[in-house]
C-alpha cells in the first residue's frame, strides 16, 4: 500500500471565490505513483470548502447565486455578534459544502466525469492564502 501526501496552494479573492483545481490534483495523483485508489483533498480552514461541479461561467455565476439565496450575507449571524468579524454566513456555507472531498483513481487518473471538475470555493469575505492537502492512498 502506498500512502501519499501533497499540497496545493491557493491565493483567492474572498467573496465566492471559485477555483477548478482538477489539475492541480490529478499532478498530485501522479506524484504519488498510485495507480488504483482513492485521493482525497482537504481544506485548512473553516471558511473554504471543496466540491465538484461543471466548471462553466454560467453554472459558477449561478454557484454563486445559490449561496447568497441559502446563506445569504446581509442577516445577523449569532458568530457575527460574538466575534464581529463578519463572516458567520461563511463558515455557514462552508459547513453545509463540506471541508473535503474523496475521488477514486483508477489507472492514474482520477474517476470524474466527462463535465465533472473538482473546484475550491473560497467563501470568506475577504482575500486569502489557501492550502488545500491531498493523500492518495492505493
Amino acid at each position: 500500500m502506498v500512502c501519499f501526501s501533497g499540497s496545493i496552494s491557493l491565493k483567492t479573492h474572498g467573496k465566492n471565490d471559485i477555483h477548478d483545481i482538477t489539475e492541480s490534483v490529478q499532478s498530485q495523483v501522479s506524484k504519488s505513483g498510485v495507480r488504483d485508489g482513492m485521493a482525497c483533498v482537504f481544506v485548512v480552514g473553516s471558511t473554504g470548502a471543496v466540491t465538484t461541479v461543471e466548471y462553466e461561467p454560467g453554472l459558477v455565476a449561478d454557484l454563486q447565486d445559490a449561496m447568497e439565496r441559502l446563506y445569504p450575507r446581509g442577516i445577523e449571524y449569532e458568530h457575527h455578534r460574538r466575534w464581529g468579524d463578519g463572516n458567520g454566513h461563511s463558515h455557514v456555507r462552508a459547513s453545509m459544502i463540506g471541508p473535503s472531498l474523496t475521488i477514486p483513481v483508477s489507472g492514474g487518473e482520477l474517476m470524474l466525469g466527462t463535465w465533472q471538475q473538482i473546484v475550491f470555493m473560497e467563501l470568506d469575505v475577504r482575500a486569502r492564502s489557501r492550502e488545500l492537502m491531498v493523500q492518495v492512498v492505493g
